[in-house]
């Protein structure tokens, strides 16, 4: 297949989206990213990457860093974590406290916040410091050393994140927490703090088509776990709007509030795509629309 000509393509086609959607103003440091900007890239399973538009362009990648935490956890702790969080749609925004207090703090799934954050308490007490692996791990699968933390975000958000404390000290009071909140909080906040482009993305997420395989073909997690990843991106990976996504677009994907979207083709490539305009779930407008428009017309989606 030729690439460039398709991601060309889906270009033109989604051009009339680009800006559509509002930023994330509520993070103040996103507030001023331009909603016009787009890019998206293709990692194939053999490392050819092609793309289009501001796909070496870095971004903050938000929530997008919760699909590697996870994969970093399983990797090192296999299935006990879901012990502490669940594996189902929540239905309900990404930063709701209702459920919590309804399923005695254990978070639906691993993708919103609540869940997001008992992964990086989980990876804190494996690692000793959760946000630098991360840092390290999407260097290594992406194979770009300059990836780093946006210290303005990273600030920004700690400055407006009493909702995600909130959550924190909620899930503690059910002893679902191992470490201090402050801590885990510290780490939350650095992760989603990370810049990345599509290039990177694309690169650093292809160990999910490779069914586990890393970027070096070491195996970083058994085709079971990078399987079982996947779907819970399917179905848990867009917040409060996972079945619009599988209906439209039909891969696993995670999407972050700074505009990004990454998902998967198992066995055949990863695509990540970024345009900061949101839809009121969070997800990027353009993005969406992007990742429909290829499946459509490569007739790749899981389906």
């Amino acid at each position: 297949m030729d690439y460039q000509a398709v991601l060309d393509q889906v270009a033109a086609e989604v051009a009339p989206h680009v800006g559509r959607g509002q930023v994330a103003s509520y993070i103040p440091a996103l507030a001023a990213v331009d909603a016009g900007r787009f890019g998206m890239a293709l990692a194939d399973v053999d490392g050819t990457v092609t793309g289009i538009g501001d796909w070496q362009t870095p971004f903050s990648i938000q929530s997008i860093s919760k699909a590697f935490a996870l994969a970093l956890v399983l990797a090192q702790d296999g299935e006990s974590l879901w012990r502490r969080v669940g594996r189902e749609p929540s239905g309900n925004p990404f930063n709701s406290l209702v459920q919590l207090e309804y399923e005695n703090g254990i978070p639906r799934n691993p993708f919103i916040n609540a869940g997001a954050l008992v992964v990086t308490d989980r990876l804190q007490s494996l690692t000793g410091d959760a946000s630098t692996t991360m840092l390290d791990f999407v260097r290594a699968q992406s194979g770009n050393p300059e990836i780093s933390f946006d210290p303005a975000v990273a600030s920004s958000e700690s400055e407006h994140g009493d909702r995600n404390a909130a959550l924190a000290y909620f899930m503690a009071a059910y002893g679902n927490l191992d470490n201090p909140v402050p801590t885990v909080l510290e780490h939350y906040f650095w992760q989603c703090s990370i810049e990345m482009s599509c290039r990177d993305l694309a690169t650093a997420g292809a160990f999910l088509a490779r069914h586990g395989l890393g970027a070096d073909g070491s195996r970083l997690l058994s085709a079971r776990e990078a399987k079982r990843i996947n779907a819970v991106m399917l179905t848990c990976g867009t917040y409060d709007a996972a079945g619009d996504f599988a209906y439209r677009v039909g891969l696993p994907g995670k999407s972050g509030v700074g505009g990004g979207i990454v998902a998967v083709i198992p066995g055949r490539c990863t695509l990540a795509v970024w345009s900061p305009g949101l839809d009121a779930h969070g997800n990027s407008v353009a993005g969406v629309a992007a990742l429909d428009a290829f499946t459509t017309l490569t007739g790749w989606s899981v389906f």
